[in-house]
C-alpha cells in the first residue's frame, strides 16, 4: 500500500508541476513576443507602442506605456504565482522521487556520498546557483549579455559535469533544471516583482518611476525565456536515457541546451528578420548528430562468457531489493507462470543463462507481482516473467540494461558487468527463445 500511496502522490504532484509549468511558460512566452512585436511607429503620447491581433473570434487592441499610465486601472493583472507554484511543485517533486530514496534514485552507483550529503548538495545547488547568477548579471559583466550567457553556460554544464560524477544520469540532468528553474523564480520574487511594485507604488504616490528597475526586470525576463527551452528539455529526459544514461550526459546536455538558446533566440529576432534562420535546419543537423553520436557501440560476436556454460556467477541479492532477503520465486510464486522454467529449459543453452539473469536482477521489480517493496505494479507496465515477456522487451532491455546500464535502478541488484555482456550477446544474435 505505500508503495501505491507513493505512487499517486508522484503523479499528483507532477500533475501540479506541469501545469503550473504550462502556464509560466505560456505567460513567458507570449509576453516576450508581445514585446517584440510591438508597432513603435508613431506611438500616441506616453505610449512605447500598440499591437493589434485577433484571436478566439475577437479582435484585441493591446497598448504598452513606456513607464506607466497617469492613473492606476482599478483591475491590474499579475503574473506571479505560475512561477511560484511551479518552483514548490519542483521541488516537492524532488522530494517525492529523489530525495525520499537518495540511494535508489539520487546517487549513482558507487557513488562517495551517503544519501543525506547527496540531499544536502542537491538542495544546496539550488541557492548557491541563484547568489552566483544574481552576482554576475549585477556585476559589470551584466552590461555584456553575450560573455554573461557565455559564462553562466559554462557554469551550468560545469555542473551537470560535478552533478554526473556522484549522481545518477537523472539525478544529474534533473538538478541542472532545478538550479535554472531557482534561478528563474528568483528573477521573478527578487527582481520582476519588486521593480513592478515599485512602478505601481510611484504612480500611486505621483511620482515619477524609475525607469532602471523596469528595465532590469525587462531583462531578467528575457533570461528566463531563453532558460525555457533546456528547463523543457530536462523535464522529459528521464524518458530518454540514451541522454542521461550516457558516460558523457553532461555533453550531450551541453549539446541540446545550445540548440535549444539558439532556437529560441530565432523566434525572439524573427520579427526584426529571418537572419537566424539557420538555425533551424541547423538544431535539426544538430539533432541528428547527437542521436548518431550516442548511439551504442555494435557488437560484432558473443563476448566469451556467453559461449561457455556456467561461468556466470551470482552475487547475493541485496536484502532490501527484495525485502526481507527471499528470492523472487519464494517471496512472489505467482510472479513467473509455472510454465516459465519449462520454456526456459527448452529455450537452448544461451537464453537459460539469460533468463536466470533477469530472473534474478529484473523481475524483482519488474513483475506482475514485484518483491521490492518500492513497487506496487511493474514500472512503466514491463513485465519479464515469461521468455516471451523478455523478447518482447529485447530492445528496451539494450537501451537501458546494456547500452546506458541504467538499469537496474542505482544497480540495487548489483547486476556484473559480465551479466550485461551476455543479455547483449544474446540480443545481437537475434534475441531467440528457443
Amino acid at each position: 500500500m505505500e508503495a501505491h500511496l507513493l505512487e499517486w502522490l508522484n503523479l499528483s504532484v507532477r500533475w501540479v508541476h506541469m501545469i503550473t509549468g504550462v502556464a509560466w511558460i505560456g505567460a513567458s512566452f507570449y509576453f516576450v513576443w508581445l514585446e517584440n512585436n510591438l508597432n513603435r511607429v508613431n506611438p500616441k503620447n506616453g505610449l512605447a507602442g500598440d499591437l493589434w491581433a485577433i484571436h478566439g473570434g475577437g479582435i484585441y487592441h493591446l497598448e504598452k506605456y513606456k513607464l506607466a499610465p497617469p492613473t492606476m486601472p482599478d483591475n491590474l493583472h499579475w503574473f506571479k504565482w505560475e512561477a511560484y507554484f511551479t518552483w514548490l511543485s519542483g521541488v516537492a517533486l524532488l522530494c517525492v522521487v529523489f530525495y525520499s530514496n537518495p540511494t535508489l534514485y539520487l546517487l549513482a552507483p558507487g557513488s562517495s556520498l551517503t544519501g543525506t550529503e547527496g540531499v544536502l548538495l542537491g538542495i544546496g545547488s539550488l541557492f548557491v546557483g541563484w547568489f552566483i547568477y544574481s552576482f554576475l548579471c549585477d556585476s559589470a559583466l551584466g552590461k555584456r549579455p553575450a560573455l554573461l550567457g557565455f559564462i553562466l553556460f559554462v557554469l551550468i554544464i560545469g555542473a551537470a559535469y560535478g552533478f554526473s560524477k556522484v549522481f545518477s544520469g537523472r539525478g544529474a540532468y534533473l538538478h541542472v533544471g532545478a538550479i535554472i528553474g531557482t534561478i528563474m523564480v528568483g528573477n521573478v520574487f527578487r527582481i520582476i516583482m519588486p521593480a513592478q511594485r515599485a512602478l505601481v507604488a510611484a504612480i500611486a504616490e505621483n511620482r515619477t518611476p524609475d525607469p532602471a528597475l523596469p528595465a532590469k526586470g525587462l531583462l531578467r525576463s528575457r533570461h528566463n525565456n531563453y532558460f525555457t527551452l533546456p528547463v523543457l528539455f530536462i523535464m522529459i529526459s528521464n524518458h530518454f536515457p540514451s541522454t542521461y544514461g550516457s558516460q558523457y550526459n553532461w555533453l550531450i546536455l551541453a549539446g541540446i541546451a545550445v540548440l535549444a538558446v539558439l532556437v529560441r533566440h530565432y523566434f525572439n529576432t524573427r520579427h526584426d528578420s529571418h537572419k537566424f534562420a539557420w538555425t533551424l535546419p541547423a538544431a535539426a543537423v544538430g539533432m541528428i548528430c547527437l542521436a548518431y553520436v550516442t548511439g551504442p557501440a555494435p557488437m560484432s560476436s558473443a563476448p566469451e562468457v556467453a559461449k561457455a556454460p556456467g561461468t556466470i556467477e551470482y552475487q547475493p541479492l541485496p536484502e532490501t531489493a527484495l525485502g526481507g532477503g527471499k528470492k523472487p520465486a519464494e517471496a512472489a510464486p505467482a510472479a513467473a507462470p509455472e510454465t516459465a522454467p519449462a520454456q526456459a529449459s527448452n529455450a537452448g543453452p544461451d537464453f537459460d543463462k539469460v533468463h536466470n539473469v533477469i530472473q534474478e536482477r529484473c523481475t524483482v521489480c519488474h513483475s506482475a507481482k514485484p518483491t521490492s517493496p518500492l513497487f506496487s505494479t511493474a514500472p512503466g507496465g514491463v513485465m519479464f516473467d515469461t521468455p516471451e515477456q523478455i523478447k518482447l522487451q529485447a530492445p528496451r532491455i539494450q537501451a537501458q540494461a546494456v547500452a546506458s546500464q541504467i538499469m537496474p535502478l542505482g544497480n540495487i541488484t548489483q547486476m556484473t558487468q559480465q551479466e550485461r555482456d551476455l543479455i547483449g550477446a544474446w540480443i545481437v544474435q537475434g534475441a531467440q527463445t528457443q
